[in-house]
């Protein structure tokens, strides 16, 4: 699965991330990669509702504590109303991408 387009993207000061947010949903999760519209997305879900920036400020809590990172150092780069959304994610690139390939991993 190497070989699959991935969802991220490393650069000099960490990793941007795609993904396809759920809000409302029944646990936190982080899920597979997946194709939505053409492109590669990393699918997540929250419980928060999309009201007043909630599910994105679960969104970020939930990325930096699966990567090891600080809230902080994940912020919404674009779709802040959509379920589409860019996040830029500061750190040490390669060992961002390391670990959302193993969180992007299916089981087995």
């Amino acid at each position: 699965m190497a070989d699959a387009p991935r969802p991220w993207s490393v650069g000099a000061g960490g990793v941007r991330l795609t993904v396809r947010l759920t809000p409302r949903a029944g646990r936190d999760r982080i899920g597979e990669v997946a194709g939505v519209d053409g492109r590669p997305v990393l699918r997540v879900s929250v419980t928060a509702p999309p009201a007043e920036g909630a599910a994105n400020a679960a969104l970020r809590r939930l990325m930096g504590r699966a990567l090891g990172v600080a809230k902080s150092a994940v912020t919404l780069a674009s779709g802040e109303t959509g379920r589409i959304k860019a996040l830029e994610i500061a750190g040490d690139g390669a060992a961002i991408a390391a670990r959302l390939e193993d969180l992007a991993a299916p089981p087995g």
